[in-house]
């Protein structure tokens, strides 16, 4: 993937913050939940009745959103570099660290270090290095040049 460092602005970025920090407090007040994308999604397989209208608007919000920004905001052309084995072989090996981890970036990156939580703060620094040592593997161990 190599995106268009030269489109990229801060204003966008920062509204983005703010659209995720409120969606994050809202869910918080609103359900007493934590927003771990993860968690969320997992939620929707269990197919408990109670919970799925808000779990559905949820996920139908992170596709619906960004779709309707595109349709009015050009948007740089996103090149992905990887077919679709490893794109889902990459998906699910982030589900099941996820699943260990005891959630994703969303739930510890955001909602746990917002918590001060050390165990998100922790699970996040993992995240993170395991990130770098990924593409450093693929782009520099793997590669043939």
């Amino acid at each position: 993937m190599n995106p268009d460092l030269l489109s990229f602005t801060p204003w966008t970025a920062l509204a983005g913050g703010v659209l995720i920090g409120l969606a994050v407090a809202i869910l918080a007040l609103a359900n007493g939940r934590q927003a771990s994308v993860s968690a969320i999604a997992a939620g929707l397989l269990r197919l408990d009745l109670a919970d799925l209208p808000w779990r559905v608007a949820f996920v139908a919000g992170l596709v619906v959103a960004p779709t309707l920004y595109g349709a009015f905001v050009y948007l740089p052309t996103l090149k992905i570099d990887a077919n679709y084995s490893t794109l889902i072989a990459a998906g699910l090996l982030v589900g099941v660290g996820a699943r260990y981890a005891g959630g994703c970036t969303s739930g510890h990156g955001i909602c746990g270090l917002a918590r001060l939580s050390p165990r998100s703060l922790v699970a996040t620094l993992l995240f993170l290095a395991a990130g770098v040592a990924t593409v450093y593997v693929a782009r520099h161990l793997l590669t043939t040049a």
